[in-house]
């Protein structure tokens, strides 16, 4: 199971450790069920990391914008498991997306400090 909090800006935070070909790092990721993608890291994370450029996809923003951010494979430690995955680059901070919650049951207490519980569903097949 991994936990997070709800900050005080009322967004369900997780911390996620994220390697790429020259290092590994803990960062903080928002939940963002509005994202239907795995995550989106910023260019500092990325140049640590080492990631290296899979070329770029076309993405519609919060506020309707089209922009295109570039595609990177990350290793991301996810329930006990690495997953490899895409991660876009975009400005601000991580987000965690609908590809990679899938397969998960979320938990939120919406409040202050509340907790955030993400656990596999059982598989049924």
């Amino acid at each position: 199971m991994m936990e997070g909090k709800v900050s005080g800006l009322r967004e369900a935070v997780i911390r996620l450790n994220i390697s790429g070909p020259e290092s590994s790092i803990e960062v903080e990721a928002v939940l963002d069920t509005g994202f239907n993608g795995f995550l989106t890291l910023s260019r500092p994370v990325v140049r640590a990391l080492g990631l290296l450029a899979r070329g770029s996809r076309r993405a519609t923003l919060a506020d309707g914008s089209i922009v295109a951010l570039d595609v990177y494979r990350a290793t991301v430690q996810w329930n006990g498991q690495k997953r490899r995955v895409l991660a876009l680059q975009a400005e601000g901070g991580s987000l965690v997306g609908m590809s990679l919650l899938y397969g998960s049951r979320v938990v939120l207490d919406v409040v202050e400090g509340g907790d955030v519980l993400i656990e596999p569903l059982p598989r049924t097949h």
